[in-house]
């Protein structure tokens, strides 16, 4: 096993996941088998509880280093094989106290699994200021001098820069942080985050793991890599939009629905479109906000009402569900394509109890109730839009994280109205999926999608909502769910002069 150490320094939000990302893909593309890990050195007592606006996530404390040691091993891809690299991103800033614990454990591990099976990139900052233009060293030089105090050496320092780098700049990072000019890797502003990997491999970033790491890389054309490329370089052509109006609670950090915002840019780089986020906080629909500020109360509405779709993320307490019923309930009215990422719980006290507790849950815990990780979610009818979407399979394997449910008792209820629980719980107990009928695109998921979508793989609940806000899902379908090589030929009433020729 081989291990890729990524830190950061200088500022938080450098960009560490992004440089993590793009190794694993070019490594991938090299037919390596890479998996990940992210630590994030915050310690609570169970993070995953707290609002996202408190910046907190859950942490690792016990014997780390057996820990990482263990999930490295574990496969992530279809083909059930054991990985062969581990890029592991650890949080946070070289220097904060936080991070001090995860320092000194990966130093100790350095040694555990001996030089040739690990490496470290240290992602640094070289600002520019516009007083001066000169692009400034002394932050990267501080930053490195700090961590190899603690006892890790960099072996390739990244670079976050507007510009590309002077040569000049480079040779003084290499002189003063004790590495060679081409262990300098510049990361420079692109177009689009899809050009970083791309970026990285014309700088031979896997030549020098190759060297380094000693990594069976073979020399063949990498139709991955070409595939990226494609895919980047259309992400800069696109011309036609689609907007989706995001209504939540926590809008106001848009970071706060990070993995959501991404697998809409999946499904919207997958059909050529450029997409338009309208972040709408569900308070501010409510008939309160009306009273209080209608200018809000209008502005949100305007928002919503114009929008090509509408998603609704997962989200937990009382405040502004309200708006989230209101934002749904417009949707299915209006025919305008929805999706539901995920419940929220309401109140404990309702006469219809719509969304109850699960029965292992105990109400008056909060901490480690969830159910958590990848569950299977089997398919009850073949006519399911979501089904179709998956690639007509039977069931499907997605990530939980919730303790509510639907309320079973009430499913002939709702599907007397034309809602359908096409997605069940292997035991037929807990409700997965839901679809309307007499409806363009109206999903709600139990599960969090958005987790398993990639770039080059969107989400399939994801990629209906896009496709159907687009025009286009109808012609997906009926093609067998297959991507037309001439994207536009999906999307008749925009190109009226196509569909009459066809």
């Amino acid at each position: 096993m081989k291990y890729i150490l990524v830190t950061g320094g200088v500022i938080s939000g450098i960009g560490k996941g992004i440089i993590a990302s793009s190794v694993g893909t070019i490594l991938k593309s090299c037919g390596l088998h890479v998996t990940a890990i992210k630590i994030d050195p915050y310690i609570n007592i169970d993070a995953g509880t707290f609002s996202p606006y408190e910046h907190v996530v859950p942490h690792i404390t016990d014997a780390i280093q057996e820990w990482v040691m263990r999930q490295a091993k574990v496969p992530v891809d279809d083909d059930d094989v054991e990985p062969q690299v581990c890029v592991i991103e650890l949080g946070g800033t070289v220097g904060d106290i936080e991070s001090m614990p995860f320092i000194e454990a990966f130093r100790q591990f350095q040694f555990k699994v001996k030089r040739e099976n690990f490496c470290n990139i240290h992602v640094s900052m070289v600002p520019q200021p516009s007083a001066t233009g000169e692009q400034k060293t002394k932050p990267t030089q501080n930053s490195v001098r700090e961590l190899r105090g603690l006892g890790l050496s960099p072996d390739l320092v990244m670079c976050r820069c507007s510009t590309p780098l002077d040569n000049s700049v480079k040779e003084k990072i290499s002189m003063f942080c004790h590495v060679e000019p081409e262990q300098v890797i510049c990361v420079h502003d692109v177009s689009s985050i899809y050009r970083v990997p791309l970026l990285l491999e014309d700088q031979g970033v896997v030549g020098y793991f190759c060297r380094r790491l000693n990594l069976p890389i073979e020399t063949r054309p990498r139709k991955m890599l070409a595939k990226w490329k494609e895919m980047s370089d259309r992400s800069d052509r696109l011309l036609e939009q689609c907007s989706i109006a995001l209504v939540g609670k926590y809008t106001k950090f848009s970071d706060s629905y990070a993995s959501v915002i991404k697998a809409l840019e999946h499904s919207a780089l997958a059909i050529s479109h450029k997409l338009e986020v309208k972040y709408i906080d569900s308070a501010d629909l409510e008939a309160g906000m009306l009273q209080e500020d209608p200018v809000k109360y209008h502005e949100a509405w305007q928002k919503l009402c114009s929008a090509d779709g509408i998603l609704v993320p997962g989200g937990f307490g009382v405040r502004g569900t309200e708006g989230k019923i209101q934002a749904i309930s417009w949707a299915r009215k209006q025919k305008k394509p929805f999706l539901d990422a995920n419940s929220t719980e309401f109140d404990p006290e309702t006469k219809y109890p719509v969304v109850i507790d699960m029965p292992e849950h105990n109400p008056g815990q909060m901490g480690g109730t969830m159910r958590l990780g990848k569950r299977r979610t089997i398919f009850k009818t073949k006519n399911s839009i979501l089904r179709k979407l998956y690639g007509d399979v039977d069931y499907v394997e997605e990530r939980h994280r919730h303790r509510f449910e639907v309320n079973p008792e009430l499913k002939q209820h709702f599907e007397e109205k034309g809602f359908h629980f096409v997605g069940q719980d292997v035991e037929g107990e807990r409700m997965e999926v839901i679809e309307l009928l007499d409806h363009p695109y109206f999903v709600g998921v139990q599960y969090h999608p958005e987790f398993t979508s990639r770039p080059i793989k969107p989400s399939p609940p994801y990629l209906g909502l896009l496709l159907a806000a687009a025009g286009g899902l109808p012609a997906y379908l009926q093609k067998g769910c297959r991507l037309s090589p001439r994207y536009e030929l999906m999307f008749p009433q925009r190109h009226p002069e196509i569909s009459h020729k066809n």
